[in-house]
């Protein structure tokens, strides 16, 4: 369906560049958390976690957007029919609910206790990797599945 008309190129450009850059915030966010976890020094911690809210976390739910734009205006090849898509839905499902239920509320709570206390435990930092992992393996899965396309 790529090349069939402008304006579907254009969402499926701003689909890929969101997928992309989903991948990029949640690798730094899982460095920043692994710096939590190995000990890293007040400052380190102070500058990777500031208190405000993430929204270059939140760049994940362009996904289904852009998805579903391309999907009801594609042909059959891109239909809500094909199992590559449930996959996809599915996974943003599980990765929207992760990311606002667990991950965005751990590193809210991390960032208070290094505004408050200076540094957070390791295990704390470990704990927010964790929940970054999860995240990145719910992506990685409909990733492949979008480029296989069974």
């Amino acid at each position: 369906m790529i090349a069939t008309s402008t304006a579907y190129d254009l969402v499926f450009l701003v689909h890929i560049l969101a997928g992309i850059a989903t991948l990029v915030v949640f690798i730094v966010m899982r460095v920043a958390a692994m710096a939590v976890a190995r000990g890293a020094s007040s400052d380190v911690q102070r500058a990777r976690f500031p208190s405000r809210r993430n929204w270059a976390a939140r760049v994940l739910h362009v996904l289904p957007i852009t998805g579903l734009i391309m999907s009801w205006s594609g042909d059959s090849s891109v239909s809500l029919t094909r199992p590559w898509i449930v996959v996809g839905l599915v996974c943003y499902l599980a990765a929207a609910g992760h990311l606002e239920a667990r991950t965005l509320p751990l590193e809210t709570s991390l960032a208070e206790v290094i505004q408050h206390d200076g540094v957070a435990s390791p295990a704390r930092g470990r704990k927010l990797v964790l929940s970054i992992d999860v995240l990145l393996a719910l992506v990685g899965v409909a990733f492949i599945s979008m480029l296989v396309q069974y």
